[in-house]
């Protein structure tokens, strides 16, 4: 994922992987855009974990953020369908 995101491909947009915000560390954000983009794998899908994921997103989303989320698979397997949402994921916070 990082080597699509980075070098500013997405709109110019610089992206940042494992950085802290509040009392989270999230996978990658770009501060300009205020989006964060977090990939799950399969333990998100039980019940605490989804639970906790709820929190985590209301909490980032009161500060400003839109996150969007992607599961491990595709990241691996569908690639471009990934980048098209980052993509319009940007364009929609204009």
């Amino acid at each position: 994922m990082w080597r699509v995101l980075r070098g500013r491909q997405f709109e110019n947009s610089k992206f940042r992987r494992q950085e802290p915000i509040g009392q989270y560390i999230v996978d990658f954000v770009s501060l300009d855009r205020q989006l964060i983009i977090e990939i799950d794998g399969g333990q998100h899908n039980q019940k605490v974990e989804i639970e906790k994921d709820e929190i985590r997103t209301k909490w980032l989303e009161k500060k400003g953020f839109k996150v969007i989320r992607f599961w491990n698979n595709d990241v691996l397997l569908n690639i471009e369908g990934v980048g098209i949402r980052i993509y319009e994921a940007i364009n929609s916070n204009k």
